[in-house]
Formats: C-alpha cells, sequence, structure tokens
C-alpha cells in the first residue's frame, strides 16, 4: 500500500522520481519502472505528513511494522534500540507540552519513541560476571545509531503498509522531562519521537541536497560545495519558496528575497539548542571516554 494522497504515474521510471526528489536530470533508473521497484519508489517520494485521520493504527498493523523494524541490522548483533509506545493520554499530553509547537503528538493515533538503550548489555555482563570496560562515546554512538536505523526501518515498513509518519528530534531539546517521563533508566535515552498514523493529506516532497554534495569517492571533497548549495538554493527557492510569514527570526535578520535553505538553516541553528543533551547523556551513565 502506499499514500492514497500521492497518485504516481503508472508510466512512470524511478529516473523520474529521482529527479523530482533532487530537481536534476538523471539516467539512473530510466528503464525502471515504478511497479517493478515499489520499495525504493515509496522511498523516492516520501514525505513527512503532520495531519492525520481519526482512524486508529490496528494492533496488527503496528506489530508488522514494529518486527520489521526490529529486524533491522544491529552492531555486533548487540540490539540496542527499545521503542515506547506513548498511549496514556496525561503521558502524551504531558510530552506534547515540551513541544507546544507541535500539536500533532497530541493528535496522531500512536506517538512511538525511540531510545538508544545500552542498559541491557550493561545488564547481561553483569548476569554473566563479565567486567564492562567499554563505557565509551563509541558505545553511546553505537546504541544511537541502532535506534536510528530502527527508526527508519520501522517509516520504510510503516509507509509500506500505506501508514504515515512523523520523526519528532524536537522531544530532545527537554530531553530531561522526557527522560523523567518516560522513566528512562540509566543507559537508555531518547533519539527521536514518531507520529503515526494514516494519512490525511499528502504532505509535501522536499528537494534533497545534490549527491555531488553529499556522496563522494575515494575521499572527502568539498571544493564545489559553495557553488553546488548556491544552484541547490536557486532550484529549491524556485519549488519550494517560502512565505514572508515563515521567514525566521525576521526582527533579528529582517526578510530576504528570495529567501533559501541555507538561509533558513543558518537562520535555525545561530541560536544555542540542546546544550544540555551531553550533560544528560553522561548524567544516563555514559561516560564518554
Amino acid at each position: 500500500m502506499t499514500n492514497p494522497f500521492i497518485a504516481l504515474d503508472p508510466a512512470a521510471t524511478i529516473a523520474d522520481l529521482i529527479e523530482r526528489r533532487f530537481g536534476l536530470p538523471t539516467q539512473a533508473g530510466k528503464d525502471l519502472p515504478v511497479a517493478a521497484a515499489v520499495t525504493v519508489a515509496g522511498m523516492l517520494t516520501r514525505r513527512s505528513l503532520r495531519r492525520f485521520t481519526p482512524q486508529p493504527v490496528s494492533a496488527e498493523m503496528l506489530e508488522i511494522a514494529l518486527a520489521a523494524a526490529l529486524s533491522a541490522p544491529a552492531k555486533s548483533d548487540l540490539q540496542q534500540a527499545s521503542i515506547i509506545i506513548v498511549r496514556e493520554p496525561a503521558l502524551r499530553a504531558a510530552i506534547n507540552d515540551l513541544v507546544p509547537s507541535m500539536p500533532w503528538i497530541a493528535n496522531a493515533p500512536e506517538f512511538l519513541v525511540f531510545c538508544g538503550d545500552n542498559r541491557r548489555l550493561r545488564r547481561i555482563a553483569e548476569l554473566r560476571g563479565k567486567p564492562f570496560p567499554n563505557d565509551t562515546l563509541d558505545m553511546f554512538m553505537n546504541s544511537a545509531v541502532d535506534a536510528g536505523i530502527v527508526m527508519q526501518a520501522f517509516t520504510t515498513a510503516a509507509e509500506s503498509l500505506g501508514l504515515a509518519v512523523c520523526p519528532i528530534s524536537l522531544i530532545r531539546n527537554q530531553v530531561e522531562r522526557a527522560s523523567e517521563l518516560l522513566r528512562l533508566p540509566q543507559g537508555v535515552f531518547p533519539v527521536a519521537g514518531m507520529c503515526v498514523g494514516h494519512p490525511n493529506d499528502a504532505g509535501r516532497l522536499s528537494m534533497r541536497l545534490p549527491p555531488a554534495v553529499t556522496v563522494h569517492v575515494d575521499h572527502y571533497d568539498a571544493s564545489d560545495f559553495d557553488a553546488e548549495l548556491a544552484a541547490y538554493d536557486a532550484r529549491r527557492a524556485v519549488r519550494e519558496p517560502t512565505a514572508a510569514n515563515k521567514q525566521r527570526n525576521v526582527d533579528e535578520f529582517g526578510s530576504v528575497e528570495p529567501y533559501t535553505w541555507s538561509e533558513d538553516k543558518a537562520r535555525q541553528y545561530h541560536v544555542p539548542e540542546r546544550h544540555s543533551f551531553g550533560p544528560y547523556v553522561r548524567g544516563q551513565g555514559f561516560a564518554l571516554k
């Protein structure tokens, strides 16, 4: 199944979808019909949605998506991801209060929190009477990456079932309180939340940075970054113009036209954010050595 609001031309090819996503011509997939690569087509046309119908997500459908997600690759088979399904209305409301700019947290049929979970490995060491000398930054990264991979696998599985999802990283802006609400023990930390439900609109397909910027061969090469960024900004501003009332920090930086992707990201991150996350992670028992 796919998002019923997204109508794909049956004559379209994978190349057409790549061109739509990046705004650049390609020969890759020009002979590959969408019908012959439905998973890739779904990934190329995916978009975050924040509006859901009231229809519940069936227990069976959620179980299938979770099973698929937890089948994702895991570093050394350590399986350091946990998922919390938040259903208690008061708890969901309290989490929504942490990020009031995102009311879809309270309104989505399901809300999940994907966590990095190093606690199980530490407990296994205790149960087997073995030392645990690897309390390092890499250990934290392993569990964070495991959770991220599981979250992406859930996204692909859920969308293949006709569901829509919206990741919520903003939960980390109030990570201490979120951790308290979810009763996360030491060794466990939230990576992101995720709203899940049946889509109520088609959402918006965002143009991505070109592979010339993000894909490197043999060594990292950013020698053409400035020119590639300017070209990307121009393409995206034409397709996805930002209304004047959606520009960030106008009081400080003014209103500009065109308001580009890079201008938006520079404004977004000129304000300190999540500086408490490092101390929080250390407080959860990660030495980060």
